[in-house]
């Protein structure tokens, strides 16, 4: 075979671009808490937070360990672009992130992305954008829900440590416990009307984050 028709399987320039803008557009903004100390030391009177990017790198992480392909990787890269306003309260429209890294990505992002505003620019109810939240998983492609199993994932395991470092993360969550409970249940429960082998392993390791979870609340009462 010509070396120049050799699939380049070391780097993908779809990826870079999606880590790059993700970086960019999610830069100066932050997870919702911090429980781990810290391994270097922090200037007096300065605050240690954790950059979004760690979540977004993290999920991209297990949607590539599960066996996904490049562009729902790139997708889980920017899976918040579109639903979170950066630091300086813009927010990003489809059509740019279409433009920037094609309609495949855009089309996975739009899926699990929720519509946190109403058409008069307020701020719609919880349980109203998790319910259609769950509709587009249910319905949508199963790059999607590997995109959206592997989210949930790493949120419920970093409020299950935030927990267990004694962080108070369900006062500042828009649901609280039982809230939480209900909605990452429901997302695996979603995942269900899609039967791609690779989302096997997602929704058990999403159950063991759930059983996690029970468990400390159950310690702590």
């Amino acid at each position: 075979m010509d070396e120049r028709t050799v699939p380049d399987t070391l780097f993908s320039p779809l990826i870079e671009h999606a880590i790059e803008l993700s970086a960019q557009w999610h830069d100066g903004t932050y997870r919702k808490s911090v429980w781990r100390d810290p391994a270097f030391e922090v200037p007096e009177g300065e605050e240690i937070q954790i950059p979004v990017i760690a979540h977004l790198a993290a999920v991209a992480s297990i949607v590539h360990r599960a066996g996904w392909d490049e562009a729902t990787v790139a997708a889980a890269y920017l899976h918040d672009a579109i639903e979170d306003m950066n630091e300086h309260g813009q927010r990003l429209r489809r059509k740019q992130l279409r433009d920037a890294v094609g309609a495949e990505v855009a089309r996975l992002v739009a899926q699990v992305s929720e519509q946190k505003l109403d058409a008069d620019g307020e701020m719609r109810p919880w349980r109203a954008r998790k319910e259609d939240y769950l509709e587009s998983i249910r319905t949508g492609r199963p790059e999607a829900v590997a995109i959206s199993l592997a989210d949930k994932i790493h949120n419920l395991w970093s409020i299950t440590q935030s927990l267990e470092a004694d962080e108070d993360i369900l006062s500042i969550l828009s649901g609280d416990a039982e809230a939480q409970r209900w909605f990452h249940q429901a997302v695996l429960e979603a995942s269900r009307h899609h039967n791609d082998p690779r989302l096997a392993p997602m929704r058990t390791r999403l159950q063991k984050e759930l059983d996690r979870f029970e468990t400390v609340l159950d310690r702590e009462g």
